[in-house]
């Protein structure tokens, strides 16, 4: 089997289209490049068929690479037949492979091996073979002749016979691939308390699983995962079995022949010792590694997705923010920034008991606002969110100005970041997590990327799941985000530059030192003089860099400076300048894009083109919203069955989603609390950020849990 035809197999897309992505990946074009700029040789597949491809392609290797292994050294062990080698060439099932592979294993001595050593395979060939000639008297006679110093007696010579057998067993492709359907099918996960833990603190959120059991193939991932967690915690013990006798059952159905019913009590024994010492621990423990595999995919993707909608949240955009971090006892951190999210000045302020500086602190906030020309001001939603939030709303300012609640989830994270210490090097870590709070309103995108998406608090079981997939998750989520949005090159950080198409962290690195040395960029050609950027990376990154004000109109658009010729014989056509067709859009309609197709640029790029210079620049992302609260909700004590509350989801789920309704506590709305009818993925009915009216159904003030509903 090609690589193409697996892949095919795996993703269901056409030949072509799959032959143009592996030749684009393999000359290093990035996923959002090819996605976006190489529509025509794709085939106009979008980010999650390349990304597909290129999995699947992965898997294709890591299966050849495999192969080659194990052929390899069953060769070296002088056991390959030309049987096997057609076995193991043909398959592209890894658990196939590895089952071929089982008898050659270099792996610690078994009892088989022991007992090969002491001469016992013969006996065991006879009594597998259950010749009707063979009777009991036969068996421990034929024993006899197989004692020696390491075979004391008979008993001891069909035990080891029995050992050989239970591995031939257990090395049977039949029966490991049918159990494996069996468990499949039919396993149940149980979990029992660890009796000495059953009074732990610590133990109680998974009181849950002190005695459960349901059927592995419908645990959803949420759960799965929990048991796991769990289990690892040293709380509970965890199973996963099938009825031993229907297993036993099959077994026997394969290897007994009735043929010779002494030889039967032999195998029966065999088959039981096989099953319990080999099959059932090694195919069990499969299973739940499958059902963890599963259980990971369905987490990472839920994370990915919140991760996806919180960095494309709306942006303010630039302007003067004022920014607080608000606290109690140690005073409200305030910053103030300008419009490129700049710190201009930092102070502390006390309007919360025990200082209760009140009209200090309002003269203070007064002063700021009018020197700095402050237009929006962000309030972090930790602890005295509101409290800080209704102290601002009473100030009397001088003009019209906007106050947002915004997560400050990863804020104290950023602030004791390498990032941040190099950002604000003569700063504390209370004026770094302000100016976080500050930025995020700004800009999400620009100001998450410096965070690791695991301390934003929006994942499912996020430490849990297996940490390289995930890491390669959230780093395709974010780098598709950003490339969406595009980047002012003039502006971006470097942790920012280092997810844009070609760049990565060292090139990124380079073009801040070039801008800090060179000043601005006025075009996109000058980014070529940046240090060891290569032609190569200027192909990925230019369409995704914007500047603004530059010598080329068209570097400020989603326009890849490979087709500013066909954009300009545009204009010349229509007899007017390039800048005057851009967002022109009686002019632009007047455009036949199938008059301007090339070998390089084909009918899907074109039309891409002429949506772009209609609004060139123009950011997907929708503008900011101010939220408010609920006035008379400022605690968990403030809640009552029934209350209909204005509210903002800050995470996502698989069994459901969790709203912010103002106070230090997210109340859950059940999956089955959405909307009425049944719902089978959350993010069909809500998004983060989105702002819901909710009605509390129930408070558990001790457990400080929440539920609510959407059924209103």
């Amino acid at each position: 089997m090609t690589n193409i035809q697996f892949i095919q197999n795996q993703t269901n897309i056409a030949p072509k289209s799959i032959e143009a992505t592996i030749k684009l990946l393999s000359e290093d074009c990035t996923i959002p490049f090819i996605s976006r700029y190489r529509k025509d040789q794709t085939g106009n597949l979008d980010e999650v068929q390349i990304e597909d491809i290129a999995k699947a392609k992965k898997h294709y290797d890591e299966i050849i690479k495999r192969k080659e292994s194990i052929l390899k050294s069953i060769e070296e062990q002088k056991a390959l037949s030309p049987e096997l080698k057609s076995k193991i060439e043909n398959s592209f099932d890894l658990q196939e492979l590895e089952d071929f592979y089982l008898p050659y294993k270099k792996t610690r001595k078994t009892k088989a091996d022991t007992a090969r050593e002491n001469g016992l395979e013969p006996l065991a060939k006879i009594i597998m073979s259950q010749s009707r000639s063979v009777v009991t008297d036969d068996i421990e006679f034929l024993a006899s002749k197989y004692l020696n110093a390491n075979v004391k007696n008979e008993d001891e010579a069909i035990q080891g016979a029995r050992d050989i057998i239970a591995e031939w067993i257990n090395e049977n492709l039949f029966i490991r691939k049918n159990l494996r359907r069996l468990f499949q099918r039919k396993a149940e996960i149980t979990t029992k308390v660890v009796k000495t833990k059953k009074d732990d603190e610590a133990a109680q959120k998974f009181n849950q699983y002190f005695d459960w059991a349901e059927p592995i193939s419908k645990a959803p991932s949420h759960r799965l995962l929990a048991m796991l967690r769990a289990e690892a915690e040293g709380f509970v013990k965890l199973n996963v079995t099938v009825e031993k006798e229907e297993a036993l059952d099959f077994i026997e159905e394969n290897i007994i022949k009735n043929k010779n019913p002494d030889a039967t009590e032999h195998l029966e024994l065999a088959i039981k010792d096989s099953y319990k010492r080999l099959l059932e621990p090694a195919i069990s423990n499969e299973t739940l590694q499958e059902a963890k595999a599963k259980a990971d995919i369905k987490a990472i993707d839920v994370f990915s997705e919140n991760l996806r909608q919180l960095l494309l949240a709306p942006p303010l955009g630039e302007k003067r923010i004022l920014a607080i971090d608000p606290g109690y006892r140690t005073g409200c951190k305030v910053v103030c920034l300008d419009e490129k999210g700049d710190l201009l000045n930092n102070e502390t302020i006390y309007p919360h008991a025990p200082q209760n500086d009140t009209a200090m602190a309002m003269k203070k906030i007064r002063s700021m606002v009018n020197a700095y020309n402050i237009e929006a001001i962000s309030i972090g939603n930790g602890t005295a969110s509101r409290e800080t939030e209704f102290f601002i709303k009473k100030i009397a300012f001088d003009k019209p100005v906007q106050v947002f609640v915004v997560s400050e989830a990863g804020a104290s994270v950023y602030s004791a970041s390498k990032i941040a210490r190099e950002e604000f090097s003569n700063y504390d870590v209370t004026v770094r997590g302000s100016v976080s709070i500050g930025r995020r309103l700004s800009d999400p995108l620009a100001e998450l990327v410096k965070i690791d998406p695991k301390s934003i608090g929006v994942g499912q079981y996020q430490h849990d799941v297996d940490q390289t997939k995930l890491q390669l998750a959230l780093d395709s989520t974010v780098m598709s985000c950003v490339n969406s949005v595009g980047i002012n090159i003039n502006t971006a950080s470097k942790s920012l530059l280092s997810y844009v198409s070609g760049i990565g962290e060292k090139m990124a690195e380079n073009i801040v030192a070039y801008r800090s040395e060179n000043g601005p960029f006025e075009d996109r050609k000058q980014l070529k003089k940046v240090p060891r950027l290569g032609e190569k990376a200027y192909q990925q990154a230019a369409a995704f860099i914007r500047i603004k004000e530059g010598k080329n109109p068209l570097d400020n658009s989603a326009v890849h400076p490979e087709a500013y010729p066909i954009v300009e014989k545009m204009a010349k056509d229509l007899g007017i300048k390039t800048t005057d067709l851009i967002a022109n859009k009686e002019k632009i309609a007047q455009i036949k894009p199938e008059n301007y197709i090339t070998a390089e640029i084909g009918i899907l790029t074109l039309k891409d083109i002429l949506k772009e210079l209609e609004k060139p620049g123009l950011d997907p992302r929708k503008a900011a919203k101010i939220f408010e609260f609920d006035p008379n909700v400022r605690s968990i004590k403030d809640l009552k069955t029934g209350m209909i509350l204005p509210g903002i989801v800050n995470n996502i789920t698989a069994f459901g989603c969790f709203v912010d309704v103002g106070i230090k506590e997210s109340g859950l709305v059940h999956i089955s609390q959405l909307k009425e009818g049944f719902v089978s993925d959350v993010n069909e009915v809500v998004k983060m950020h989105q702002h819901v009216q909710v009605k509390v159904v129930e408070v558990d003030e001790a457990r400080k849990r929440i539920q609510l509903t959407m059924i209103l």
